[in-house]
């Protein structure tokens, strides 16, 4: 099979994105962004990323999870330690964040190092999870070979019935990584392929430097 794409274009004419309107530190810059493809985007999952990691095989591998908190410190979301994501990040914490908002023509690329949250955000997160969510953390063991899906199914029924009127806990293998950034970069389309590249780089003194790229 050949699937010639090469007809597969449109011109990208939404926004621009220029120095003289952009703040000096790339989260505020991102909180405007978020917030008007929340609010003007029509995005069911405006939260929703990909995030690369270095397996431990040396290959890269991306998947998309939920931001569930950003802040100046960083991008927060939850995963399962012993997953295949969470062991290539304990292993490698240099990882990246991807944004793809296609309904107002604009990426966000985060470079950062990635580590475990505090165990109270991780709790104060994982108790404020519907129960449904809570069991299915305990129930999977993410990444591993399985035999079936009754076998999740079962699990499940078990720990209902296990938990039943009892609080559920978080598990110790389960909880939040905070990527602090290193570099921000924001693209955004424009007409002819001349897109606006934007890319804010962490210094030394604890500023961030500000740059054009070509497209």
């Amino acid at each position: 099979m050949d699937q010639d794409l090469g007809d597969y274009r449109k011109s990208y004419e939404k926004s621009e994105l220029i120095e003289s309107n952009i703040p000096e530190d790339p989260i505020n810059l991102f909180n405007k962004w978020f917030y008007e493809v929340q609010d003007f985007g029509g995005v069911d999952e405006v939260n929703a990323m990909t995030v690369s990691t270095i397996g431990l095989d040396g290959f890269p591998r991306a998947r998309v999870v939920l931001l569930k908190k950003f802040n100046e410190d960083g991008f927060i979301f939850y995963t399962n330690y012993n997953s295949e994501k969470g062991k290539s990040i304990l292993t490698n914490p240099n990882i990246c964040l991807s944004f793809f908002w296609s309904s107002l023509e604009r990426q966000v690329i985060i470079k950062g190092i990635a580590e475990k949250t505090s165990t109270d955000l991780s709790d104060n997160y994982f108790a404020s999870r519907p129960d449904g969510s809570k069991l299915g953390a305990i129930v999977s063991p993410q990444s591993e070979v399985i035999p079936n899906r009754v076998f999740l199914e079962n699990k499940l029924k078990d720990l209902e019935i296990q938990f039943q009127g009892k609080d559920i806990l978080r598990p110790e293998n389960w909880g939040g990584f905070i990527v602090r950034p290193l570099e921000v970069e924001f693209w955004q389309g424009r007409p002819n392929r001349l897109h606006d590249r934007i890319i804010y780089t962490y210094q030394e003194d604890y500023t961030w430097s500000i740059k054009r790229l070509a497209p």
